[in-house]
């Protein structure tokens, strides 16, 4: 386990927490203390540029690289006033270098096993599977090798 990735599962500690939300802005990532994260988290080059929205639920072997954005498309509007609920993104998936996900409004969710390509801009929710690419992003294929009801490995 990276040193970042052990950083964002200490950020909920009673003492330590702010402390190690601190060290993480050092390395350029934002992950508030209320996102949801599951085991088996990666991420790449110390994911540097990396912000999650408070609402972010990641599954299990999520795979982040740096410059990944998980938010909101209306940040001008108040928080209690947004349309939008939540972004999770399920077991396995990959949001690849700068890669953007903005929820308009209900929940969206990013399919187990999907990626998410570099520099991409989802806006909807995907399927279990698929690869999305491009400015707004749109389903260009599907991964090979996934079957029904994946689950990643977790690492240790």
């Amino acid at each position: 386990m990276s040193l970042v990735t052990a950083l964002v599962y200490r950020r909920r500690h009673r003492l330590l927490g702010r402390l190690v939300q601190e060290a993480l802005a050092l390395y350029g990532m934002e992950v508030p203390a209320v996102c949801e994260i599951g085991p088996g988290l990666t991420v790449f080059h110390r994911g540097f540029g990396t912000v999650l929205h408070p609402y972010t639920t990641l599954g299990t072997g999520v795979t982040l690289y740096n410059g990944v954005t998980i938010g909101r498309a209306d940040p001008w509007v108040p928080q209690e006033l947004s349309p939008m609920r939540r972004v999770v993104v399920e077991d396995g998936a990959v949001l690849c270098a700068g890669a953007k996900v903005v929820c308009k409004e209900g929940v969206l969710t990013v399919g187990a096993g999907t990626i998410v390509g570099a520099n991409a801009v989802l806006t909807r929710s995907t399927g279990p599977g698929e690869v999305w690419a491009g400015v707004p992003a749109r389903r260009v294929g599907m991964r090979e090798g996934l079957r029904e009801g994946y689950a990643p490995p977790v690492r240790a």
